[in-house]
């Protein structure tokens, strides 16, 4: 008896068993796996007949397109929003200036050769990101990934991948009605921050609260059903919507990232990642055209010297703009110059909507498989290209970027206006648009219902108006009356009195816009003149009456957001991890103290390593036991892990002593405590003439002082007996909040004394 298998399973095996081959010989070759998966899918496709070619095409295109949700989902599982806002202006200037830069000049590439405009749009959009993938594996093989020019990569990394995020938003606005107009792609680009800031909020609010609730019954089966149940509600969720299925499926897994469960999550979900990433992967290369790569071979080469020359400028220009010496500029350019895999999403996509030529798809994974190729030797020459630069720039040249990028670092992180007003922006966003998504749920559904079910319509509206303004009174009352948490505001209203009009000028905008709210709300469901003011009247003598209690309603609303946002990193409070981005040569860099390690049992001061290699133990993390800035009498124990401070030469000269221990890699580094991070001696702090041994910095904030800038010079390793002065920025590796905190109780202490 003849059994008959659906062509989807049969073709299912001949892509599996394709994809194995190919893994198994590019991880032999050391060459990144997506070649591979691409290689075979060109071999099962319709181009090459060696093989049996896959027949159900439509099914795996599902499958494809399943693989790319989840791909997106695990990125923004590697994702989290705080890890967005750590980046700092350095990360997010360079990446902005090599995206505009990038997606420009591939537009007017595609011009010149006479492409048409849709496709030049979609061109730009392909260079947009580099691929992580490709970088990392470079960083691993050459060994650099503890440098400090790789931290500012990654976080340039994280820049791109929103930033594509928005691409692939707007390009199917783009495709579909082929309007360029700027007021669509505004509107679209705010109904984008709308939702994405909506989703966010409930999803932070609900999420780590049901994981919190049923934390006993979700074993990893569970969890893994859960968290795919929940992306693929907010993929449906976001088309819906009139977004993509790309960003529903990276917003649900960025709301993931912030749980204690982000790490479980990750893992559990990983070999189905791969599973459904390899089959789009293959899909890829199914559509692969031989002929056409061939016939644009002047394109692929052009667009490719247009990506690799395009790239290292724009990313080398942006990283000297942000503040960053020379050489880190380089070297960061240097790793950027390739294209990543959303560029075949991008390619796909543009497929899919039937809007893009048929060629250019195949340009892309030409280019792609070219830069993939060059990014190791690029990373690896970077130093030395900065050398010959060095040679033939004039040393009046070198002399003003390294005076622009240590005047830059010297410059406040944030003034006192700066922090006040980003408070009260966040205040004001956040709750209004709790506001109007509530608005817009009982206008499209709570009314209807309401006049469905009640014969008088005027009754209904007013039903549908007390519930709503009942639903969004806390969120209006933090509009109009919530005061910032910080000390800033406090500073400036107390100690300097013409900062009060320009603050009661604040406070009269935040009202009127409550206002304004308030009359969305009315106009929603009663649209009258008269019962807008009626209900402005009630609602002043409501808040009046009952402010107490609705000040403890959202006190205990976001109570409960704050605890679940900040929960993962209470949770990972005694990890160590890289510090934040700066333009010191000195940065962090993790190990691990090998068991079998000569030096294991010895004290610091018996290894001599600062004296040695000028390095110095920032922390020193035994089991849960953290050991901040250690004594020179600490013994190093095997399985300790170490956070030691230096120049990217005093480590590299240090790794061959420590080279039986292992280097943490980028995702045993999340969400640490301990960091390295600048302070400015000023009024404030009181540091001024103390010395680094009497101004008690070592004991407030468990930290040591690695460097100071004086005046554009810089001092490594300074001794106790330094004497700080006036405007002096202090480099300190300890708490993150100790450190950022440094400066607020004298503050404090100053007010009480008034």
């Amino acid at each position: 008896m003849e059994h008959h298998l659906p062509h989807l399973i049969t073709d299912l095996a001949l892509i599996l068993g394709a994809a194995a081959i190919t893994t198994l010989i590019f991880k032999k070759l050391k060459q990144p796996l997506v070649l591979g998966y691409i290689i075979a899918g060109l071999l099962v496709g319709p181009q090459i007949h060696l093989l049996p070619t896959v027949n159900d095409q439509a099914s795996i295109k599902t499958w494809a397109e399943i693989g790319v949700i989840f791909l997106l989902f695990s990125l923004g599982l590697e994702f989290s929003f705080k890890k967005l806002v750590r980046v700092g202006g350095a990360a997010s200037v360079t990446a902005l200036v090599e995206v505009v830069f990038i997606v420009t000049a591939g537009y007017f590439t595609g011009k010149l050769l006479g492409w048409k405009t849709i496709d030049c749009i979609f061109l730009g959009g392909m260079l947009a990101s580099s691929s992580t993938t490709i970088i990392i594996r470079a960083f691993d093989e050459l060994g650099v990934k503890a440098q400090q020019f790789a931290r500012i990569v990654f976080g340039v990394l994280i820049v791109e991948d929103i930033v594509v995020i928005l691409i692939l938003v707007l390009l199917p606005t783009i495709a579909i009605s082929q309007n360029f107009q700027g007021s669509e792609l505004t509107f679209t680009v705010f109904k984008l921050l709308f939702f994405l800031s909506l989703w966010f909020i409930a999803g932070i609010f609900l999420i780590p609260t049901l994981l919190r609730t049923a934390r006993k019954l979700l074993d990893e089966e569970t969890l893994l059903l859960l968290s795919m149940g929940f992306c693929l509600g907010m993929v449906v969720l976001a088309t819906q919507v009139g977004f993509s299925a790309e960003l529903g499926a990276f917003i649900m897994g960025s709301i993931f990232a912030e749980t204690t469960s982000a790490e479980r999550i990750e893992h559990i979900l990983k070999s189905v990642k791969d599973l459904f990433g390899a089959v789009f992967f293959v899909s890829v290369g199914m559509m692969i055209d031989l002929n056409a790569i061939w016939e644009y071979r002047v394109p692929v080469l052009v667009i490719t010297l247009i990506t690799i020359f395009g790239k290292f400028f724009s990313t080398t220009l942006g990283a000297l703009l942000s503040g960053q010496p020379m050489k880190q500029s380089v070297q960061v350019g240097m790793s950027m110059a390739q294209i990543g895999e959303f560029a075949f999403i991008i390619a796909t996509l543009g497929l899919t909507l039937r809007v893009t030529s048929d060629f250019l798809f195949p340009v892309a994974v030409g280019v792609s498989a070219i830069t993939t190729f060059t990014t190791p030797y690029m990373i690896k020459f970077s130093e030395p290209l900065y050398h010959q630069i060095v040679k033939i720039t004039p040393p009046a040249l070198i002399r003003r970027i390294n005076k622009y990028s240590s005047n830059t670092q010297t410059l406040q992180a944030s003034s006192e206006w700066k922090e006040v007003l980003r408070s009260y922006a966040t205040i004001v966003v956040t709750n209004s648009i709790l506001v109007i998504a509530i608005v817009l749920i009982s206008a499209n559904f709570l009314l209807p219902f309401m006049l469905e079910k009640i014969s008088n319509q005027f009754v209904g509206r007013m039903i549908t108006l007390v519930i709503t303004a009942a639903a969004a009174l806390p969120f209006l009352w933090a509009c109009a009356a919530k005061r910032p948490n910080s000390m800033a505001y406090k500073e400036l209203w107390v100690n300097r009195r013409f900062n009060r009009g320009p603050l009661l000028v604040v406070e009269l905008v935040r009202i009127a816009i409550t206002v304004a709210l308030v009359g969305l709300l009315v106009d929603r469901t009663l649209s009258s003149s008269m019962a807008l003011l009626v209900v402005l009247l009630v609602v002043i003598v409501v808040v009046f009456l009952f402010s107490r209690n609705i000040q403890r309603l959202y006190s205990r609303i976001e109570s409960r957001f704050l605890t679940n946002l900040n929960a993962r990193e209470v949770a990972s409070n005694n990890s160590t991890t890289e510090s934040d981005l700066t333009p010191w040569d000195a940065h962090l860099a993790d190990f691990v103290i090998d068991p079998l390690a000569p030096f294991a049992g010895k004290s610091l001061k018996e290894l001599a390593w600062r004296e040695n290699y000028g390095i110095n133990i920032a922390l020193v993390k035994r089991g849960e036991k953290l050991i901040y800035a250690p004594s020179r009498d600490e013994v190093l124990f095997p399985f300790d892990k170490v956070s030691v401070i230096g120049t990217d030469e005093q480590i590299r000269n240090l790794r061959p002593v420590i080279e039986s221990g292992r280097e943490l890699n980028g995702n045993e580094q999340n969400n640490s405590t301990v960091a390295l991070i600048k302070i400015i001696v000023d009024e404030h702090n009181k540091l001024k003439g103390l010395s680094i041994r009497s101004s008690a910095i070592r004991e407030n904030t468990n930290g040591v002082i690695v460097g100071i800038e004086r005046d554009g010079q810089r001092l490594l390793n300074p001794d106790s007996s330094e004497v700080l002065q006036w405007d002096d920025v202090i480099w300190i590796v300890g708490d993150r909040k100790k450190i950022q905190a440094l400066g607020k109780k004298e503050k404090e202490s100053k007010e009480s004394a008034k």
